[in-house]
């Protein structure tokens, strides 16, 4: 069963959101707080949504997007941030459940795209997601600030 993530279910987003990053051998990058993911995700200014898919009354998996905007289209873009299945519920469909239900969000929203990055190693992913009709883009490079970098750029704002 997929369905939207409430308030209630911060702790188990917050379980999913350290297992992902365990699983990309990223943990020491997670410093998130279930006050945060209160905030950002149900608070005045939502700043992303999340679906969680269930099993037997548990959940085993989540996606967490938000919009971004394509001037080349005109339109609203659906960006997934993480998508994440425990390992051990795998190979049921939920990935795909999840998948399926943001694109229908997509359409129902009117967004031109519906986009997602993947680690260049993680090649059941890769495989996964082009068996689904999707495109891996390799002329595209993530670019990222973070950090004192981003603290000491901001600064130089006039």
């Amino acid at each position: 069963m997929i369905r939207p993530a409430t308030s209630s279910d911060i702790p188990a987003i917050l379980r999913l959101i350290r297992a992902l990053a365990d699983y990309e051998k990223l943990s020491h990058q997670v410093v998130i707080t279930e006050a945060q993911l209160r905030e950002h995700l149900f608070g005045a200014r939502p700043y992303a949504e999340v679906l969680l898919a269930e099993e037997a009354g548990q959940v085993v998996g989540y996606a967490l997007y938000f919009h971004t905007y394509s001037t080349f289209l005109g339109r609203p873009s659906l960006y997934l941030e993480d998508l994440f299945v425990l390992p051990e519920n795998r190979g049921q469909g939920h990935g795909k459940a999840l998948l399926t239900r943001l694109a229908k969000v997509a359409v129902e929203r009117g967004c031109g795209r519906f986009e997602w990055m993947v680690l260049d190693w993680n090649t059941p992913a890769i495989q996964f997601y082009e068996s689904l009709g999707a495109v891996v883009s390799p002329e595209w490079k993530l670019c990222r600030m973070t950090g004192e970098a981003l603290q000491r750029f901001a600064a130089t704002a006039t």
